[in-house]
């Protein structure tokens, strides 16, 4: 007899329930990205949610995912700026350069606020970092915090990050001050934290990490995820220009043909007279050029 769910004795693949869009949450402390994306997938009814980069697990702000047909616009939020607020905690370094982890060490650390200010001054602009070995990043195959687990750590490559704005404020506690960072996609604000604490001359680690914004995506508008706010799926597009095209244009751009020689520059979201988000062109060589389109020809 077949057991519930199943037909001819195979399980039966319950179908997606279409829906699609953009969603930003204001993730909770004590989550993974996948577990929001999890979480989202049963209450949508669709496996087809994604994230624009993840968010450490004792980290809350803001997470934007993609539904349906937005999950193939997620290459747009991604490398986006992030804001972050936080706390650094000094005279105590973790294994996981935040709360989470193992003390590794501790000093005793008398310095002003001014020293710290201006050690943080020091990592602004243009700088390059090592990915902890707690990060999703993949080397060979492997992600480090999946090597971190079984208790190894290997030669990590610098990357490069830009550290647009990096401010810390002292609170009541001599050893604590708030952080306030503007960063491009790809810094790890637990290495600011920790470097601050190395360049003066102890160590240090990040606490109570929020994310305030990704791009134009803020914590303002960002939803609960026992209260989901579905936006249109054009809202992963926010900052591209779009352009509104007839049915015959439309047609090409399903195909992904080049719409012709263009003297612009940039990128630019594609729609159908209906509004519907058909495609994402870019001007390359002289002529305008898909990048990602939405619709399947047919």
């Amino acid at each position: 007899m077949a057991g519930r769910g199943t037909r001819g004795g195979q399980r039966t693949k319950r179908p997606d329930s279409g829906v699609s869009g953009c969603l930003i949450v204001d993730k909770p402390a004590g989550m993974t990205s996948h577990d929001v994306v999890d979480r989202v997938r049963k209450s949508l009814g669709t496996r087809k949610v994604g994230h624009a980069g993840t968010l450490d697990p004792d980290a809350t702000g803001v997470l934007v995912l993609g539904v349906g047909k937005a999950t193939k616009l997620l290459q747009f939020v991604t490398g986006a700026d992030k804001r972050y607020t936080g706390e650094l905690v000094l005279g105590t370094a973790t294994s996981t350069l935040d709360a989470a982890g193992e003390v590794t060490g501790s000093w005793d650390m008398s310095v002003t606020p001014e020293a710290v200010a201006a050690a943080a001054a020091t990592f602004v602009g243009d700088i390059e970092q090592i990915p902890p070995m707690v990060s999703a990043v993949k080397i060979d195959g492997k992600r480090l915090h999946e090597l971190a687990r079984e208790g190894k750590e290997i030669d990590r490559p610098p990357r490069p990050v830009s550290v647009r704005h990096y401010t810390t404020e002292p609170t009541a506690d001599p050893l604590v001050y708030e952080i306030d960072v503007h960063c491009s996609s790809g810094t790890y604000i637990r290495s600011l934290a920790a470097d601050v604490g190395t360049a003066l001359g102890g160590g240090a680690h990040l606490r109570r990490l929020r994310r305030h914004s990704v791009g134009s995506f803020t914590l303002d508008e960002a939803c609960e995820l026992d209260d989901l706010e579905l936006r249109p799926v054009p809202e992963m597009l926010r900052g591209l220009p779009l352009l509104e095209v007839d049915d015959e244009v439309a047609q090409q751009v399903r195909f992904g043909r080049s719409l012709g020689p263009s003297g612009g520059s940039g990128q630019l979201a594609i729609a159908d007279q209906h509004g519907e988000i058909l495609a994402v062109y870019e001007v390359r060589d002289g002529e305008m050029k898909p990048v990602k389109v939405l619709d399947a020809a047919g």
